[in-house]
């Protein structure tokens, strides 16, 4: 995809920063739509193909947070916060919640466009969902049931199995994409929105935690599967349980 047909949203209450952005961003090539607030936010999105959203998080009534948090959970859409607030906590929560990457304001326009194409880049790069009804409640592989809606899973026993946050995003992302090899570089912005760090190991943390709960010997995995040089693969068939 070229970057011209990249279409961004600029939401943002503050039209003294919204609108030069907007200018400044359509001279760098990319098609842009902006928005004061939330609700003619969601109208854009509803209107068009929207690719990345540079998302303001302080604003009057609905804020920031709140949108990032609804579209993570129904879209892959990228979203960049914009704030105020520089303190880590927040920042760590911001990407908590969602968000691909964050900036803190006043900021330099040129590194947010630097921003935007990484973003995008890694996120086109993202192997779709494959094979599973997006809008399934339920899933089965091997002798589990993964609950989406109450973030359970059960054994054939009808035990729960507690999931930490880690646990069940890494676990959804595995079984929305059975049967494709994913690099720990896909596996780390799939579930934690972020780019890897030299030497970051913690995607292999979390896939040992996982297999010590899903495996019948973790040492000799059968479900998910390392691919040597490449990455992992979810090797376990992935059924929508029928209400």
């Amino acid at each position: 995809m070229e970057q011209e047909s990249f279409h961004l949203l600029v939401v943002d209450d503050q039209r003294d920063i919204r609108d030069p952005l907007a200018a400044y961003l359509k001279k760098h090539g990319f098609r842009v739509t902006s928005a004061p607030g939330t609700r003619m936010a969601r109208d854009a999105l509803l209107r068009s193909s929207i690719d990345l959203i540079v998302l303001d998080i302080m604003m009057p009534g609905e804020d920031g947070t709140t949108l990032c948090r609804e579209l993570h959970a129904t879209s892959r859409v990228p979203i960049i916060f914009l704030t105020a607030m520089a303190d880590a906590g927040d920042r760590i929560s911001g990407l908590e919640l969602g968000a691909d990457d964050y900036m803190v304001k006043p900021f330099e326009p040129r590194e947010l466009v630097a921003r935007i194409k990484s973003v995008l880049r890694r996120t086109n790069m993202l192997p779709p969902k494959r094979n599973v009804d997006g809008a399934a409640k339920q899933l089965t592989f091997d002798s589990w049931v993964l609950d989406l809606e109450k973030r359970e899973l059960v054994n054939h026993r009808s035990v729960s199995i507690p999931l930490s946050t880690a646990d069940f995003r890494l676990l959804e992302v595995f079984v929305r994409r059975p049967n494709v090899v994913l690099t720990r570089d896909q596996l780390l912005d799939l579930t934690a929105g972020r780019s890897p760090q030299p030497f970051d190991r913690s995607i292999d943390n979390q896939i040992s935690r996982l297999r010590k709960k899903i495996e019948v010997d973790a040492k000799r995995p059968t479900v998910i599967k390392t691919v040597r040089r490449d990455g992992y693969v979810f090797a376990a068939e992935v059924r929508v349980v029928k209400p």
